[in-house]
Formats: C-alpha cells, structure tokens, sequence
C-alpha cells in the first residue's frame, strides 16, 4: 500500500462508506464528487498507515508529493 501515491494519502485505501475504489475521490449520494473524504475512509487509512510503517511514523507533505518520515511523531 503506497500512501505517497496519490494527491491524498488517504486514497490509499478504498472507501467503507461510498464504496469509493483506491486512488478514486469519495462520492456523495447523488453519485457526484464529495467535498471531503469520508471519516471512515481516514480512520481506515490511519491503521493501515500504522500497521504498516509503525506508530511513530508520519507522513508529511514534500513539494508535490508525500514522503514517509519513520520517526516523525517522535519528533512532533
């Protein structure tokens, strides 16, 4: 799972709430775009994020794009 991916890290995973497919936005209802991503969606991303890179890691924004700090919470 690549979190540094996408424009969002949070597209890392699929959506629990619309259904939305990793790497694709949330929809609302109607089926047009959300304004947000889905608090499930987030709280879904932050285990996996954990699981995978460990409770002390952050990722942070870089430019353009993301990187993984693995010890950035340490050093918030």
């Amino acid at each position: 799972m690549d979190f540094t991916a996408w424009r969002h890290p949070v597209l890392a995973v699929p959506c629990p709430t619309c259904r939305a497919s990793i790497g694709a936005w949330c929809k609302r209802p109607s089926g047009h775009r959300a304004a947000d991503l889905h608090d499930e969606r987030g709280a879904d991303a932050d285990r996996a994020f954990i699981r995978q890179h460990g409770a002390s890691a952050a990722i942070r924004r870089d430019g353009a794009g993301w990187i993984i700090d693995a010890h950035g919470r340490e050093r918030d």
